[in-house]
């Protein structure tokens, strides 16, 4: 079977430890089922993975890759829900902690993926195996960030922070079409008017002055929190999925108890959020952005893309 598995860790040049090539496969678990993986896409954290963070040494080599849409052994054209464990999992102990795929089971970036029944949900007919392998991670922690740990309503108006992100792009897509006034930060000229045209109302330069907002969605930390809690009106919420530049310094704090802000972590989403991000694309004609695509033989140009900062939207992986 392909795949593309973490061999060994390199802090500071990650690729060094990917390998793409044939493994053997494993006989899934009871209760699990096994998928033939058509698309999976690529996110921060097979990068993440790759250096270390977050997967332990002697759980190597690892197959990365947390996102996948493929076909089920019943002929199902399905997406894989990431997060196996948990309160809302099924199919591993009740005491086993939460994890995505990856991290203490083997990825989505090979030609097949296991995982509990439970994690298959079914894959819209009206989006392509593609489109529908960018959505578990980053259209999802989208939808969350923005309805459920955010409560946003129609009209009303919300900052994201950084305009070339996946999730950055999906909340833009998502929020534009239920109705809310996306404003967008970005330090990319070209990324910015990238955002106009997926429905943002504004896109400006990080730390520009934009007027109070209802809701942050915040994923990039320091360099953008102090703007962050500038920008939201008091009573207003600051959803926190991510702080790719670090922990803020300094917090805020005296703003945030002064002006009552309400901060809000948020993590992916449950299975039935999957169900209902996938029925709202399919619904709305809204299609994730796909950035580029590549084969699964060459996972390390897509890798080497996705750690360029480059693209705008998804980077997918085609088997």
């Amino acid at each position: 079977m392909l795949s593309a598995r973490v061999v060994s860790f390199h802090p500071d040049d990650p690729l060094r430890g990917l390998e793409v090539g044939d493994v053997p496969e494993a006989a899934p678990p009871d209760g699990w089922a096994t998928v033939d993986v058509r698309a999976a896409s690529l996110n921060h954290h097979d990068l993440w993975s790759l250096r270390g963070i977050g997967l332990r040494s002697e759980r190597l080599p690892m197959v990365l890759g947390t996102d996948a849409a493929g076909v089920a052994a019943d002929g199902r054209e399905v997406v894989v829900h990431a997060v196996v464990g948990g309160p809302d999992g099924r199919g591993v102990p009740a005491d086993e902690p939460r994890t995505l795929l990856s991290e203490r089971y083997p990825g989505t970036l090979a030609e097949r993926v296991a995982v509990p029944a439970w994690n298959l949900v079914d894959k819209p007919t009206e989006l392509t195996f593609a489109e529908a392998a960018c959505v578990p991670t980053a259209y999802l922690t989208a939808y969350r960030m923005l309805f459920r740990s955010g409560a946003a309503q129609p009209g009303q108006r919300v900052l994201v922070q950084g305009a070339g992100g996946g999730v950055a792009v999906a909340a833009v897509q998502l929020g534009s079409a239920a109705g809310l006034e996306m404003v967008v930060t970005g330090r990319d000229p070209a990324k910015r008017f990238r955002a106009l045209g997926l429905g943002a109302a504004q896109a400006v330069e990080p730390g520009t002055r934009v007027g109070r907002v209802d809701v942050v969605l915040e994923t990039v930390g320091r360099a953008t929190w102090e703007h962050s809690v500038r920008s939201v009106r008091p009573g207003g919420r600051i959803v926190v999925a991510g702080l790719t530049s670090g922990d803020p310094e300094p917090a805020s704090l005296t703003k945030v108890f002064f002006q009552e802000i309400s901060i809000v972590g948020a993590t992916m989403g449950t299975r039935d959020e999957l169900g209902q991000v996938l029925a709202f694309l399919a619904r709305t004609g809204v299609r994730p952005l796909v950035d580029s695509t590549y084969p699964l033989a060459r996972a390390a140009d897509g890798l080497a893309r996705l750690a360029s900062g480059a693209h705008v939207g998804k980077i997918v992986l085609e088997v």
